[in-house]
């Protein structure tokens, strides 16, 4: 059995690769990869493995990206260290999902059941996973935010961008206005539209409307500048510039 392995963490996926060598000699690991952009590229020139584990966060952004790009025809057991309440989706279009860290008795339960299921079973749940993921970032239109007691709309295309800083989550709005969310950036990542928001860095989600011009950084970095304020410089870091470009020129065209 061929499998793939999407991973950043270079100790979780070493851990990885030695549980699968031990529940089961025969599974061949083709490669490791980090980033979203690393893992479209393996897509797009190789043959799709019999199975992929991914984690969700990657060191370029949201694993889902992925599925922006190319079609991933391969049966996923996610691995992620995401709260439960966040898994539903997981559990009901994927193989399996991992909770980190990787217990032995999870993950052979997982290749288990992925080695029971028919050929036909396989290519549903992968036809499932792609359609979930490439569909939920457009499923969404407002958030409601709380304020004292009443609950105030907040339409996504009015989001500048949006901000974390010392565990806490804001949204500001072209018009210059703060919200806070309930919500992590990471899954803010999966739920806003990937045309038209970008993961910039750990800390900013930027949309495309409000970015007024890029300048160039050191290290083959880019900093964007935004038509409203914000609290410091968003820098893209050398690894995720290539992609920002990209997503950033496709969608000037």
């Amino acid at each position: 059995m061929k499998t793939l392995i999407i991973e950043d963490e270079t100790a979780a996926a070493l851990n990885l690769q030695r549980m699968l060598a031990e529940a089961d000699p025969q599974i061949e690991v083709l490669a490791v990869l980090d980033t979203v952009v690393d893992s479209v590229e393996w897509f797009r020139h190789n043959e799709q493995p019999d199975l992929v584990f991914m984690d969700i966060h990657l060191a370029d952004g949201q694993a889902f990206n992925i599925f922006d790009h190319v079609e991933v025809n391969s049966p996923i057991i996610f691995a992620t260290a995401y709260d439960r309440y966040a898994l539903d989706a997981f559990k009901v279009n994927s193989i399996d999902y991992l909770l980190k860290p990787i217990k032995t008795v999870d993950l052979q339960r997982a290749l288990d059941k992925f080695k029971r299921l028919t050929q036909s079973e396989r290519q549903a749940y992968s036809r499932r996973v792609h359609e979930a993921m490439s569909t939920s970032s457009g499923s969404m239109q407002a958030f409601l935010i709380p304020q004292r007691d009443k609950l105030i709309p907040l339409e996504i295309e009015k989001i500048a961008y949006c901000y974390t800083s010392a565990e806490k989550v804001v949204a500001v709005t072209y018009d210059g206005v703060t919200l806070p969310l309930d919500r992590s950036l990471d899954q803010l990542s999966a739920l806003l539209p990937a045309h038209d928001f970008f993961r910039a860095n750990r800390q900013f989600i930027v949309a495309r409307q409000a970015i007024v011009d890029i300048s160039v950084w050191f290290g083959s970095r880019v900093t964007l500048n935004l038509c409203v304020k914000t609290p410091e410089r968003i820098v893209v870091s050398k690894v995720r510039t290539p992609e920002f470009k990209r997503w950033f020129t496709q969608l000037s065209t």
